[in-house]
């Protein structure tokens, strides 16, 4: 089922998120600090509290069917964004990034990332609706992305090493040092970027590797870019506060990856046979969430003193 969305209702909810960021931008990060976990977590469950409640708002505009998509696309985006967040923490940590600058940065690549989710998924949507063939392929693509990932065939690269780090450094001129939180400085009386610079362009090409997998994923689930881009906005917007909670914690969610990999090949093959089987949402949005379940529960269990 694919909503018609009126004008006032994308307006409503651009006004929402833009005033969320706002709000996090003026007061939360007013001055750059690392939040401690106590604070990371009150932030990551105000934002997973607002990306709720939102689904009630589409549920009264749509109706449940639509809810029930926008909260399956949501649970998606959000589970296959955790390594995401692992891979920011590698790159922050490999630049040696101070801690009281990592929020900005974050900050910076939360909103970049949510301008290229966007022309992702309208891309997407529009080449589904083109070339309907495209679906067996997004599906075939996800079902061996995760094989790879259950095989052990998908490691995680070390971007602060790539070619993206050296291609960016090559092209704009980088000073050696941070000069606080800002992403420009001045050396020898010109204007150069600082490592923050490139740590953000790294951040921003990580993201959109990931969202080869996530926005496939989605498109499985709704053909509405309100439904399939509302669901991502806000999964994306809580990613930072979800760093700071999760980082450090990867040794003990040792199982999280196998979940992510068997979510993926759920959503593939639930692709592959749309034709022929249209499993419902409520369905799918059981059948992730307790595979997440299963792999967190493994994982804290087999990670117990």
């Amino acid at each position: 089922m694919t909503p018609d969305v009126a004008t006032w209702q994308w307006a409503t909810f651009l006004a929402v998120v833009v005033g969320l960021l706002l709000v996090e931008l003026l007061v939360v990060q007013r001055r750059p600090h690392a939040p401690p976990l106590r604070e990371a977590l009150i932030e990551s469950a105000a934002w997973i509290g607002v990306s709720l409640a939102f689904g009630l708002v589409v549920w009264n505009w749509f109706g449940s069917a639509v809810a029930g998509q926008y909260y399956t696309a949501y649970l998606l985006e959000k589970s296959l964004s955790v390594d995401n967040v692992f891979v920011w923490a590698l790159i922050l940590t490999r630049f040696a990034v101070p801690v009281a600058f990592r929020a900005r940065v974050l900050f910076y690549g939360v909103f970049g990332a949510l301008v290229l989710r966007a022309l992702c998924i309208a891309a997407g949507i529009r080449l589904l609706d083109r070339f309907e063939a495209l679906l067996y392929v997004f599906g075939a693509f996800l079902v061996v992305t995760s094989v790879r990932m259950l095989a052990g065939h998908e490691g995680t690269a070390d971007p602060a090493e790539g070619r993206a780090a050296r291609l960016v450094q090559r092209v704009v001129p980088t000073s050696d040092g941070y000069d606080g939180a800002s992403l420009f400085t001045r050396s020898a009386g010109r204007r150069v970027a600082t490592p923050l610079f490139t740590v953000l362009v790294l951040v921003e090409v990580t993201d959109l590797v990931f969202a080869t997998d996530s926005i496939p994923a989605v498109l499985s689930v709704t053909r509405s870019t309100f439904v399939a881009f509302s669901s991502n906005a806000f999964a994306v917007c809580g990613l930072r506060a979800l760093y700071f909670c999760l980082e450090g914690a990867r040794a003990r969610l040792s199982h999280l990856d196998e979940g992510v990999a068997v979510v993926l090949l759920f959503v593939g093959l639930k692709m592959l046979v749309s034709h022929f089987w249209d499993i419902p949402t409520g369905l799918s949005l059981a059948v992730i969430a307790v595979i997440l379940a299963v792999a967190v529960v493994w994982s804290l269990a087999d990670t117990a003193d």
